[in-house]
């Protein structure tokens, strides 16, 4: 069983930075960022592609960063510029292939909120 542990939320004013941190407890789990806002689905933010490519929902594109560090097992979403628009519940969501048998872990979520 994977555990995923976010860390890095807060309430930050409009325009400004936080950098979220999910970190996985096994090793070889694909890691992206999704989040909740209240009332709205769950979206996917930031995932990786292959290799280095990325990709952003439009929202964030040119804000958002999502990086990661393989010997640590942890993945990072650096936000910048944040607006209020991008309040929202952050999940770290993670995937593993084991042998053809692909299971889903979530982390428990980390609050984000922007406001003056």
């Amino acid at each position: 069983q994977v555990q995923l542990v976010e860390s890095g939320g807060g309430l930050v004013q409009p325009g400004g930075s936080l950098r979220l941190s999910c970190t996985a407890s096994g090793n070889d789990v694909v890691m992206d960022w999704y989040r909740q806002a209240p009332g709205k689905e769950r979206e996917l933010v930031a995932a990786f592609m292959g290799g280095k490519s990325t990709n952003y929902v439009d929202a964030v594109e040119g804000r958002f960063t999502i990086s990661r560090d393989n010997g640590k097992n942890t993945v990072y979403l650096q936000m910048n510029n944040l607006k209020p628009e991008d309040t929202a519940v952050y999940f770290c969501h993670g995937w593993t292939n084991n042998g053809g048998h692909y299971s889903n872990y979530w982390g428990q979520g980390t609050q984000v909120t922007v406001s003056s």
